[in-house]
């Protein structure tokens, strides 16, 4: 892995946790949808994990598929270009259901 992958996905992955601590105190969507503060913030990591993404050398993505590397940088363009089109619920969901395993994810490539 290149010196610069790896900071990346270091980086990533303090995002990712920045993520789960901006949540950890809210139940619901709903909550989520009324902590302004926590629904910028996560909305602006998600912004950088895009970003993050965009970064990555070609064959480093290449080589690790079991990341849909595509779906995280056009997540990012939904959120960067349509902010006021986001919805709370499904912004909840993702990070609900599909952050868990991009960390699980990110740690087994960078303990590799």
């Amino acid at each position: 892995m290149y010196d610069k992958d790896y900071t990346i996905l270091r980086l990533m992955h303090e995002t990712v946790g920045k993520i789960f601590n901006y949540t950890s105190d809210l139940k619901t969507a709903v909550d989520f949808e009324n902590d302004a503060e926590s629904f910028d913030a996560v909305v602006m990591n998600f912004i950088v994990l895009g970003e993050s993404v965009s970064k990555l050398t070609d064959t480093f993505k290449d080589n690790h598929t079991e990341i849909d590397w595509h779906k995280i940088y056009a997540f990012r363009n939904v959120l960067a270009h349509d902010y006021f089109g986001i919805l709370p619920e499904e912004v909840w969901q993702i990070i609900k259901k599909h952050l868990p395993k991009l960390e699980t994810d990110l740690l087994k490539i960078l303990n590799d």
